[in-house]
C-alpha cells in the first residue's frame, strides 16, 4: 500500500476528523480513509451525472421546440402571483 503525508491541515478540520474518529471508534488514519473514500464516491457520482447530462446543443433544441407552447387560462399577472407565492421566503429576489 502507498503512504501519503498531508501538510497544513487546518486545526478545525483535523479536530472534526478526530471527533468523528472517536465517535466511530476508529483510528485517525482509518477515519481519514473512510472520509476520503466517501468523498471520492460522491465526486465520482457527480462526474457521472454530469457526463450523462443532455449536451448544450440538444438542450437548445429542446428549448426551441417548447417555445410558444405554454398554454394557460390564467392571465400573465395571475401566473406571476402564483410563482411569487410559491417561492421560499427569506431570500430577496429582484426582477
Amino acid at each position: 500500500m502507498t503512504s501519503l503525508t498531508l501538510r497544513n491541515i487546518p486545526d478545525e478540520v483535523i479536530g472534526k476528523v478526530k471527533a468523528l474518529a472517536a465517535l466511530e471508534r476508529r483510528s485517525l488514519n482509518n477515519e481519514l480513509l473512510v472520509v476520503l473514500e466517501k468523498g471520492l464516491e460522491g465526486e465520482t457520482r457527480l462526474q457521472q451525472e454530469k457526463a450523462s447530462a443532455i449536451p448544450p446543443s440538444a438542450q437548445a433544441g429542446l428549448w426551441q421546440d417548447m417555445c410558444g407552447q405554454w398554454q394557460d387560462e390564467r392571465s400573465t399577472q395571475e401566473i406571476i402571483n402564483d410563482i411569487r407565492a410559491s417561492r421560499t421566503m427569506g431570500r430577496e429576489v429582484c426582477l
